[in-house]
């Protein structure tokens, strides 16, 4: 399982990086950083983002 970023769609707003329980994602100057190693793909930040740029991958 993994976590797709669509940077087009990306706002950076961060709200993906503040709602996962892992502490997964990291808003790095402009883009976000997935830690696929600690990521558990509970889909939180899927249905957080305002743009629909996440996408988890089962």
């Amino acid at each position: 399982m993994s976590i797709e970023i669509n940077r087009y769609k990306c706002g950076y707003c961060g709200a993906c990086v503040g709602v996962c329980p892992k502490g997964a994602l990291e808003l790095v100057e402009t883009w976000v950083e997935v830690d696929e190693s600690t990521c558990m793909a509970c889909g939180i930040c899927d249905r957080i983002c305002p743009v629909g740029a996440i996408e988890v991958m089962k």
